[in-house]
Formats: C-alpha cells, sequence, structure tokens
C-alpha cells in the first residue's frame, strides 16, 4: 500500500489539522506528517503548493490527495475499516456524519471569538452573542451521545467524531466555557488520550506566535 502523508499547519493553533492528525494517531494508523506552518498575513505559498484549495490539512494517498478534515477521516475509516474511526452499523455511521457535519458547518460564533490556542493559560474573556447558544448545542450532542454510548467516548471507544470535536475541547477548556460534571469529565478523557498528549506536547514546543489567534 502507498504511504500516507499528512499535511497540518501550526499544531498550536490549527483546529482543522487537529482533526484528522488525532483521528488517524489515536487508532493506531501509521502515516507521514508535514507541518507547514502559518505565515500571517499573507499566507504560506507552501500551502497553496501542496493543497488545490490552499488549506491544510490534506491527505495524499499515492497519487490521490483528499482535503477537507471530515473527508480525510472518511476516507481513512474506508481504508482502514477495522480501525474504528466510524461505527461499524449503518445508523450508527449515519448519525455519526450528522453531528460531524453540524461541527463543520456550525458554531461560527464559538469558533470566531474563541480560536483554538493550545497554549493558552485558562481563563474567561467576554463573550460576543451567539456563543453561549453554540456552547449548549455542543453539550446537548455531546451528553445525547454519551447517555446513549455509555461513554467515555462520544461513541464508546474514541473514533473519528470525538476527533471531531478535539479542538472544542480545547476552546472549551482554556475559554473555561462549562462547568457540567458529565461534559468535564468527557473532556478530561479526551485530554488524557496518548494522540492528545502527543499533539499538545508538540504545540507547547512550537516557537511561531499567530497574534490573530491570541484572544
Amino acid at each position: 500500500m502507498d504511504k500516507l502523508t499528512l499535511y497540518i499547519a501550526n499544531k498550536n493553533y490549527s483546529s482543522w489539522s487537529f482533526r484528522p492528525w488525532m483521528a488517524l494517531t489515536g487508532v493506531g494508523i501509521d502515516f507521514e506528517e508535514v507541518l507547514i506552518p502559518f505565515d500571517y498575513p499573507n499566507g504560506n505559498p507552501n500551502i497553496k503548493a501542496v493543497s488545490p484549495s490552499g488549506h491544510v490539512p490534506l491527505l495524499q494517498h499515492g497519487g490521490l490527495r483528499i482535503w477537507e478534515s471530515f473527508a480525510i477521516i472518511e476516507y481513512a475509516a474506508e481504508l482502514f475499516p477495522e480501525a474504528g474511526l466510524l461505527p461499524e452499523d449503518r445508523a450508527g455511521r449515519a448519525l455519526a456524519r450528522s453531528v460531524c457535519m453540524e461541527m463543520m458547518s456550525s458554531f461560527r460564533a464559538l469558533r470566531s471569538a474563541c480560536p483554538m490556542n493550545i497554549r493558552r493559560p485558562k481563563g474567561r474573556i467576554a463573550l460576543p452573542d451567539g456563543v453561549s447558544a453554540d456552547v449548549i448545542r455542543i453539550e446537548t450532542i455531546w451528553r445525547d451521545l454519551l447517555q446513549a454510548s455509555g461513554g467515555p467516548f462520544l461513541f464508546g471507544a474514541f473514533s473519528g467524531v470525538d476527533a471531531m470535536f478535539a479542538p472544542v475541547v480545547n476552546r472549551f477548556d482554556v475559554y473555561d466555557l462549562v462547568g457540567s460534571a458529565d461534559i468535564l469529565a468527557y473532556m478530561d478523557a479526551m485530554k488524557a488520550h496518548p494522540a492528545w498528549r502527543k499533539w499538545e506536547e508538540a504545540a507547547r514546543a512550537e516557537p511561531w506566535i499567530v497574534p490573530e489567534d491570541e484572544v
């Protein structure tokens, strides 16, 4: 089989890169990592040379290039069905796709006000309209899935769905947005996962500072 190469951006800030990286790493799929750092304010031409969309993450498998975080996770789930990136049953996969697509298309207020920042000291900020509604909706998604699966992850065992919400775990944590015991327990399980810890260690060691994401 051709090797997998995952192109990502800064680990401290790149929420979209975090998702497929944690998914693949979390279930033990082997891949080569290539990090192309952000270069504000004009972007990094090295990203545009790799990715047809001009953005990362991007997964290369032989001559095939797949971009967008969830597309990468779905492709890896088909390539390695035994890895458990998505539920085995059709109903479970449909539900997983639904919440992942909602993650991709929604929660703009939260994303805009609270950028992912692994190194950020924990502390609250003034929140604009819309953030509280985003937080409540995400808590509802998590709570419903955890109650149905029994936890500790959204579908029981760690999966690509957890990876899709990994940057939200960071946002909820460092901006101190939630306090319910069940939500905090899920976040603790995520932050204790070896893949999370590996990403966090690398993020904290990065030299780059992106002022736009330092709220």
